[in-house]
């Protein structure tokens, strides 16, 4: 069944992958964006320029879409424009969450979607919270709510601190920084992975009005991660140990991405979404996963390096602090 599905962003990490995937499925496909990244879209695709809060995106509730996919929406306020921009103009509105919404800390290190949300540490995955909760409390749209978590095709997963730095510091023989001993799992899913299963959310009756999240089944310790890295670009990472309490203690802006999320351990069962679109393959090979965002990785870092700056400095004195308390 071909479907007429608007993509609200499109050009971005996961959202690529899945305009690929429904214009393969035979979907007509439009985007809306704001036209500032040079990324190829696939041919036949409709582009729209604009942004979500210009004249072009009041405009969208005239016409009328099978599916709208929303992946740029992170406000109440906007969660209500969108319920009342869509409704009555489309059949299924996907609302792309995270899964950083889930209950932190975390009684169980195994995530289900009837896991309690409640994030205490990150403002984000509170506003992710409070737009679901506007879905489920209105009647007159249809949706699914998507939960990614963490999803790589260009961007690297470094635990703390700007991925590109990290990766000159491992090049360098510098350490990084990880925290703990390294050994919480945490879970990696390539794009294009979650685009296989998301793509058949699309139209499917037994989608709607329900929420699933979407990952690979298996999960590495951050040690691995940072280790796998490091062996794309024939190094060896070296890792400095330190307790998330300290970095937040260093840096505030850290609590959110450590304490709301990566500091956990997290592992996802995605029997949902596998009883609703059937099997689908999620690579478990830490080396495949990460070998496009080493790949990407390895064209930005031909630049010329910049100077040092306040977060490398940063880093640095962390590690120095921490060492001088080891016995």
């Amino acid at each position: 069944m071909t479907l007429r599905v608007l993509y609200v962003g499109g050009t971005g990490q996961i959202s690529l992958p899945c305009v690929e995937g429904s214009v393969a499925a035979g979907h007509e496909v439009t985007v809306l964006n704001r036209g500032q990244t040079s990324v190829a879209l696939p041919s036949g695709v409709e582009t729209l320029v604009g942004d979500m809060h210009d004249e072009t995106y009041r405009e969208l509730g005239d016409r009328t879409f099978d599916v709208v996919a929303q992946f740029r929406l992170y406000k109440e306020t906007e969660m209500r424009r969108d319920i009342a921009t869509f409704t009555g103009r489309t059949g299924q509105y996907v609302f792309i969450s995270s899964a950083s919404v889930y209950e932190k800390p975390v009684r169980h290190y195994v995530m289900t979607e009837r896991t309690r949300q409640s994030n205490p540490y990150w403002e984000y995955s509170r506003q992710k919270t409070a737009c679901e909760t506007l879905l489920r409390d209105q009647d007159k749209l249809q949706y699914t709510i998507v939960r990614p978590s963490h999803t790589v095709r260009t961007g690297m997963p470094i635990e703390v601190g700007d991925a590109d730095n990290a990766i000159r510091r491992m090049i360098a023989g510098r350490p990084v920084i990880v925290t703990g001993d390294g050994s919480s799992l945490w879970t990696l899913t390539r794009s294009q992975d979650v685009a296989r299963a998301f793509v058949r959310l699309l139209g499917n009756s037994k989608a709607l009005d329900d929420d699933f999240h979407i990952t690979t089944d298996r999960a590495f310790t951050w040690n691995q991660i940072h280790d796998a890295i490091a062996r794309g670009f024939g190094v060896e990472a070296i890792h400095a140990h330190v307790p998330t309490s300290a970095l937040v203690a260093f840096n505030k802006e850290w609590e959110g991405p450590l304490m709301g999320d990566k500091t956990w351990s997290a592992v996802f069962d995605n029997t949902k979404v596998k009883s609703v679109v059937g099997a689908f393959d999620a690579s478990g090979d830490l080396d495949e996963i990460l070998r496009d965002s080493i790949a990407h990785a390895k064209q930005r870092l031909n630049a010329p390096p910049p100077a040092p700056g306040a977060e490398d400095r940063l880093l640095d004195r962390i590690i120095a602090a921490q060492a001088a308390v080891r016995p």
